[in-house]
Formats: C-alpha cells, structure tokens, sequence
C-alpha cells in the first residue's frame, strides 16, 4: 500500500491519519516520539505493509515481473494498488468524492507537520498541491512517480523499468486488486489491522 490506500484504510479504522502517512518517514520505536494517537497510526501502518507483503494474491503479482524489476516489485505494487484504490475511489467510497476525502485528509495532517521529520515536511509540500492521490487514477502518472523514486534512489533505477510489467498484467493486477482490498477495508472497519 501507498500513501491513498493507508490514508483510506485509516480513515476506516478510525486512526491517525498523519500517524498512517507518516510511517515510512520514522525508523524505528516511534513510543514517546509523537502523540498516542500518531503513534498508534504508525504501528497500525506497519501492520498493514507486513499484512499486505503476506498477501497470496501480492505472491502471484510479483512473478509477473522480470528478474531484472522483480527486486522492486514490492515498491511498485504499493504504487499500483494505489491507482486502483484512486481508480476505483467511487466504488470503494460511494458517499465521499475523492477531493473531498483528499481536502479532509490534508486538513487533519497539514497542521501538526512542524512535529514531523524534514523529509515528510518535503513531501507534503507536493502531495497535496500537485494533487497526487487523485492522480493516481491515471497511469502515465504512475509512470512518472516510479521514474521520479528512481531519479531520487539510484538503487532503485528498476523502478522505471517495472512500469512495463505493470503495464503487461494490468488487467491481472486489477483482479488481484479486488480480490485482497474489500477484505482490508473489511478488517480496517472492524479494527483489526
């Protein structure tokens, strides 16, 4: 899962959402670091990446990539699934529109960012202007946000390459999609993620 798909499934469980955004940006215990609650959202969002990474349906997906991108199937596939949770915002979301669900989320983390690491502090300055999660509907974005962690990571150069086997299996992805996310929403509303 990328930022979009931890934002909704903590929004589900009624968690931090800036503790559930913020999880990749602290190493470590984040106990006594931050507020209870961002703290809890933290742990909630480790739970879900090792969840995810357990997946069956996460297992098939990554045979599909090419021994030289199948090291960074699991960075692509967080991003995948985030176009399909944007994608498809409508069905898993019926009440709340995607810019509004966007416009809720920046106004509960937006505010509290001057307690939050220099690095999270740089992503929220594009996150939210250049409207990311809503563009992760369209797959020429995808595209560009893989070229864009491979420009700032060299050792993730595959990153640009892996975009063809998404682009191979989008349609497989998209069914795996569907078979593991209802039952993390599912979880996510009943507090068990």
């Amino acid at each position: 899962m990328n930022f979009l798909a931890h934002l909704h499934l903590a929004s589900l469980a009624d968690s931090s959402l800036l503790g559930n955004l913020l999880a990749d940006f602290v190493r470590g215990n984040p106990d006594g670091s931050f507020a209870d609650d961002v703290v809890a959202g933290i742990h909630m969002h480790r739970r879900v990446d090792v969840l995810t990474d357990g997946l069956p349906e996460v297992a098939i997906a990554r045979q599909w990539f090419r021994p030289e991108t199948r090291r960074v199937a699991p960075i692509t596939l967080d991003v995948m699934w985030d176009h399909f949770v944007s994608r498809h915002w409508q069905t898993l979301s019926p009440t709340v529109p995607l810019p509004e669900f966007v416009a809720y989320a920046r106004a509960r983390i937006e505010p509290f960012l001057s307690e939050t690491p220099p690095r999270f502090i740089n992503l929220n300055q594009y996150l939210w202007e250049e409207r990311w999660l809503e563009r992760y509907g369209d797959m020429a974005f995808i595209a560009n946000v893989l070229n864009g962690m491979a420009s700032r990571r060299p050792k993730l150069d595959a990153l640009r390459a892996s975009w063809g086997d998404l682009d191979a299996h989008y349609d497989e992805l998209e069914e795996l999609f569907w078979q593991f996310y209802p039952r993390m929403m599912a979880m996510a509303e009943q507090k068990n993620l």
